[in-house]
């Protein structure tokens, strides 16, 4: 018979996991799918314009992961927030093939006090889990602004 701490140490050990599966469409695309969504993506040598290519994803997964943040923490931080825009840019080093510099800049619509925005920026780079994974391996910096 389990006890409440060792029920409460098992849920602590329980990691969140993710799976995607992609295969490869034809020579200008791919296809990428999660749950019941799927994507098409560019995986032409040659590029396309209908449809992000790695890198773009990976910045477009960075966005993502910051605003999902944000609508995390608002209701916690009791902010007060009308819409939030985020541009990501990337530097990218030839050789080895590899993202150098992630910049981003988030902006809100709010009218929050300054210090208030810098807390919510906090917990942006506190709890972002493709943000922390980012940070680890290239230089990752941003600001977060009142639009």
């Amino acid at each position: 018979m389990n006890t409440d701490n060792e029920n409460v140490c098992k849920n602590l050990t329980k990691k969140m996991t993710f799976t995607v599966q992609a295969h490869k469409e034809n020579s200008h695309g791919s296809i990428v799918k999660c749950k019941d969504a799927q994507l098409t993506v560019d995986t032409d040598l040659k590029g396309r314009i209908d449809a992000f290519n790695p890198a773009e994803l990976l910045m477009a997964a960075l966005s993502a992961c910051i605003i999902k943040g944000i609508n995390r923490v608002v209701p916690i931080l009791n902010f007060n927030l009308q819409g939030v825009e985020v541009e990501i840019n990337v530097v990218r080093q030839d050789v080895p093939p590899k993202m150098e510099s992630i910049s981003y800049v988030i902006k809100v619509d709010t009218d929050e006090s300054d210090h208030r925005l810098a807390l919510l920026h906090d917990n942006v780079k506190k709890y972002g889990t493709v943000y922390n994974t980012l940070a680890e391996g290239t230089m990752l910096s941003g600001q977060l602004i009142r639009k």
